[in-house]
C-alpha cells in the first residue's frame, strides 16, 4: 500500500541498503548536517524560493488588477495606458518590495501550516472511517473522493485563516503603494480625493504603516481584516483542494507521477483560476474598503457590501485570473522541482528518513 505521504519520493536510499557505504557527494560544498537541515525544511525552502520568483515575474498584473477593482477604467488597455502615461514603467512595479517579502513569508508559513494540517486531518479521517485520504491521493488509478476533498480543502482553509493576521497589514500597504498616485490625482464623480490620500504617496512599507497608525490608530493596519479572513479561508481551501485533485486526475489520466511537470503546471494554473472565481467579489469588496480607509478620516468608512451578482465587483477579473494562472503555474513548477532536487540530496546517515 502506498505511504501516507505526498512527496512521492520516499524510496530506500543507497545508504539505507548499504549503511556503511561511502558515496561521493554530488554537492561537496554541503556537509551532511546542512543536507539534513535542508531536507527537513524542504517545504519551507521550496515555497520561499518559488514565491520570490513567481511574485516578481507577475507583479505588474497584480498592480493592474488592483487599479481596475478600485477605480473605473473603460478597459484593461485603458488602465495600462493610463498607468504608463501618468506613472511610467515604474508604476507597474510600484510597491513591489513589500509583497516580495510579505508574500514570500505568507506563502512559506501557509505551506508549512498546510502540510501539518493535512496530516492532522488525514489522521482524523482515518480514525473515523478507516480510509486515509493521503493514501487514496497517492494510489495510482484512484480518483479524488469526498475524504480527499475534505482533507485538502480543510487543511487549506486552516492555513488561509491562520496567516491572515500576518498578511493583512502587508497587503494594505501594498494596495496603498499601488494606488497612491490614483488616490491623490483622480476624481470620483464630483468629489475630489482630498489631501489625506497624499500622505501615502511615495512611501515605503514602514513609512506607510507609520502614517496609518498616526492618523487612524493601530487598528488601521487591519482595515478590511474581516474581508481578508473570509477571502483567504475560502480561497485557500479551494486553492489546495483544486490543486491536489487536479494533479491526481491528470497523473492518472497519463499514467504519470502526480509530480510530473505537465500535471503540476496544469494543476497550478487551474487552482488559481478556481480560487479566484469563488472569491473575486470578496477581494473587490476588500480592496474598495481599504481604499476608502486610506482616503477617508478615522471612523468615516462604511463597510462595502459583497455583491456576487454585481458586474462592478468583477472589474479586473480577466487580468486577475490570467495573472493567477501564470503565477501558480510558475510557483508550483518551481516548488515541485525544488523539492525533488532537495530530496535527491545524498545523506551519509543510515538513520535519516526523508
Amino acid at each position: 500500500m502506498p505511504e501516507r505521504d505526498d512527496d512521492h519520493t520516499r524510496s530506500t536510499s543507497l545508504q539505507a541498503s548499504q549503511p556503511h557505504a561511502i558515496v561521493p557527494s554530488r554537492h561537496p560544498y554541503l556537509d551532511d548536517s546542512r543536507k539534513l537541515w535542508i531536507k527537513k525544511y524542504r517545504t519551507e525552502i521550496a515555497a520561499s524560493t518559488s514565491s520570490l520568483l513567481s511574485t516578481f515575474m507577475t507583479y505588474p498584473l497584480d498592480s493592474v488588477k488592483t487599479r481596475m477593482q478600485t477605480y473605473q477604467f473603460s478597459s484593461l488597455l485603458d488602465c495600462i495606458q493610463h498607468t504608463y502615461r501618468t506613472e511610467g514603467f515604474h508604476g507597474f512595479w510600484r510597491g513591489v518590495w513589500s509583497p516580495l517579502a510579505s508574500i514570500t513569508l505568507v506563502r512559506t508559513l501557509s505551506f508549512s501550516i498546510y502540510q501539518k494540517a493535512k496530516y492532522t486531518y488525514d489522521d482524523w479521517i482515518y480514525q473515523a472511517t478507516g480510509n486515509s485520504p493521503l493514501v487514496v491521493a497517492n494510489t495510482r488509478g484512484a480518483l479524488p473522493s469526498l475524504s480527499t476533498a475534505l482533507c485538502f480543502g480543510g487543511a487549506g482553509a486552516t492555513a488561509g485563516a491562520m496567516i491572515t493576521t500576518i498578511a493583512c497589514p502587508f497587503e494594505l500597504t501594498k494596495l496603498s503603494a499601488q494606488l497612491s498616485v490614483l488616490m491623490a490625482n483622480r476624481n470620483e464623480g464630483s468629489k475630489v480625493i482630498d489631501s489625506l490620500s497624499q500622505r501615502y504617496q511615495q512611501m515605503g512599507t514602514l513609512r506607510t504603516a507609520h502614517a496609518l497608525i498616526k492618523h487612524r490608530g493601530m487598528a488601521a493596519l487591519y482595515a478590511g481584516f474581516h474581508y481578508h479572513l473570509l477571502r483567504d479561508t475560502i480561497g485557500t481551501g479551494v486553492y489546495f483542494m483544486t490543486y491536489e485533485s487536479a494533479k491526481q486526475l491528470l497523473a492518472n489520466a497519463r499514467g504519470n507521477s502526480p509530480t510530473s511537470p505537465a500535471a503540476v503546471v496544469t494543476a497550478g494554473g487551474l487552482c488559481g483560476l478556481a480560487s479566484w472565481a469563488c472569491i473575486y467579489p470578496i477581494d473587490s469588496a476588500k480592496s474598495i474598503y481599504q481604499r476608502n480607509c486610506l482616503t477617508g478620516g478615522k471612523g468615516e468608512t462604511t463597510r462595502t457590501k459583497i455583491e456576487f451578482f454585481n458586474r462592478r465587483m468583477y472589474r479586473g477579473l480577466t487580468v486577475s485570473m490570467g495573472r493567477s494562472c501564470v503565477v501558480n503555474a510558475i510557483f508550483f513548477s518551481a516548488f515541485e522541482f525544488t523539492k525533488k532536487k532537495i530530496n535527491q540530496l545524498e545523506v551519509d546517515d543510515p538513520d535519516f528518513q526523508s
